[in-house]
């Protein structure tokens, strides 16, 4: 399928870059300096006019703090993380959670359910309460919508996201072990009925054995796309 003017870059794991129609930068669960699937040319950005985190781990928030500093973005995210930002520095954040929807300009944020955990770990080492993990559906200046699922196993409310927002392009985790493996991935597909999913979340750790080729295999004949990238690589 073509994106209409958006670009779609997958950072390595569950890090993405969105640059849409309107010409805006949207990272979604930053974790790029020490991400080790993460292209170097993208490990300090230095753009970003919306940041989105759907839980509080280190692999989906490493670097939300320092890009969104650098950067002076909003930082989009449940409220017990925006205000651990807060207490971080992090000057702008917008705290919500799961049926609100936040406008920027003309994008639009919805935060819908995620099956995971969510503790945050500080600089001290410590873990603290991070509240739930989430997901987000985000509609894009030309109506082209995408569900982020964040770490999640699969969930039969998935079938309320189709129904309410009907994502063009999911993007979900594969790998296994912490999230949904290729097969429980291959129901959420038939549960969310997007035309494009995007594989992420499988392949950064041993534990993570999931592949997009099992994913392709379980949904053969199925009327999706199934959008394997590379670290660094693009969908448009």
């Amino acid at each position: 399928m073509q994106l209409e003017g958006a670009v779609i870059t997958w950072l390595g794991h569950a890090s993405f870059l969105v640059e849409t129609p309107g010409g805006k930068s949207i990272v979604i669960d930053p974790w790029l300096s020490d991400n080790p699937k993460c292209p170097d040319q993208y490990r300090n950005l230095d753009r970003a006019d919306l940041i989105l985190i759907s839980h509080g781990h280190f692999d989906h928030m490493g670097s939300a703090a320092d890009l969104a500093k650098r950067t002076g973005a909003p930082v989009i995210s449940n409220f017990e993380i925006g205000s651990y930002l807060a207490d971080q520095g992090v000057q702008n954040t917008i705290g919500m959670n799961k049926g609100g929807t936040v406008a920027v300009g003309d994008i639009k944020v919805t935060m819908v359910h995620a099956d995971h955990s969510s503790g945050i770990t500080t600089t001290e080492g410590t873990t603290v309460y991070g509240g739930e993990a989430g997901g987000f559906v985000v509609t894009l200046e030309n109506g082209l919508t995408l569900y982020h699922a964040g770490d999640t196993n699969v969930f039969s409310d998935m079938t309320i996201i189709r129904e309410l927002y009907a994502p063009d392009i999911a993007l979900l985790p594969i790998g296994g072990h912490f999230t949904m493996s290729p097969k429980e991935a291959a129901y959420a597909v038939k549960l969310l009925r997007p035309k494009m999913v995007i594989p992420m979340h499988y392949g950064t750790f041993d534990a993570l054995t999931g592949t997009p080729d099992a994913l392709m295999d379980l949904l053969a004949g199925e009327p999706v796309e199934v959008n394997a990238l590379q670290p660094g690589g693009q969908c448009r």
